[in-house]
């Protein structure tokens, strides 16, 4: 198996990437990298050596590695090609980049494990000052993911209609994430429902956190 995934169970990034190698029916072995303070393993010298970012994912294909989820969305979607999880076109390729831009890049960096140890350890901020930074930026990011998805759904049951795409893989974390910080999602009643229907298909399933070898 030539195939490594660097991930931590409940890392929203690394839950991406299982999702994309499930539905491309690739073969990959898990390498859990521990995020708790205290285990740290992602900033100790052995997996700095792999990858100087010192963050998860990170995937190896033989002898090629790289880090950040959305550049090993696009690698699997070169290297791997079929089944495609990005749409024929390069103006509907675009936006559906653009949604997995608006989910990875505006609403993630915001709320993940690093950023709110710095808002509790640095600035003391409580709980639930922390939770309502969370859901602050979940709703500033869903309100147009949510006009998105109606835009493109037609009668299909995923983000962009009929066929699954790198979109489904960015939102599905990220919902999953929301509702863990108890993020009311009344007001996205589209997203609610694909995340129902892709929760209802094996390659989801296997990607959840808790069906993970490492879920603590």
């Amino acid at each position: 198996m030539s195939i490594k995934l660097y991930g931590y169970w409940r890392s929203s990034a690394a839950y991406r990437v299982r999702l994309a190698l499930n539905l491309k029916s690739l073969e990959y072995e898990t390498v859990p990298v521990s995020l708790l303070p205290g285990d740290s393993e992602h900033r100790q010298e052995a997996y700095r050596a792999r990858n100087p970012q010192m963050l998860v994912p990170f995937l190896e294909d033989g002898d090629f590695g790289t880090g950040q989820s959305q550049a090993i969305l696009e690698y699997l979607e070169e290297a791997y090609p079929d089944p495609a999880l990005l749409p024929k076109g390069k103006e509907a390729r675009a936006v559906v980049r653009s949604f997995c831009s608006s989910i990875c890049c505006d609403i993630h960096p915001l709320n993940n494990l690093r950023v709110l140890l710095y808002l509790k350890e640095e600035f003391g901020v409580s709980d639930e000052q922390r939770d309502d930074w969370y859901a602050h930026w979940i709703h500033e990011g869903f309100r147009s993911a949510e006009l998105t998805a109606l835009e493109h759904a037609g009668s299909g049951p995923f983000v962009f209609g009929e066929s699954v795409t790198l979109a489904d893989t960015c939102l599905i974390p990220q919902i999953y994430n929301a509702r863990r910080f108890n993020v009311p999602l009344d007001d996205y009643p589209r997203l609610a429902a694909i995340d129902q229907h892709c929760n209802s298909l094996s390659e989801f399933v296997n990607a959840l956190p808790e069906n993970q070898a490492d879920c603590a």
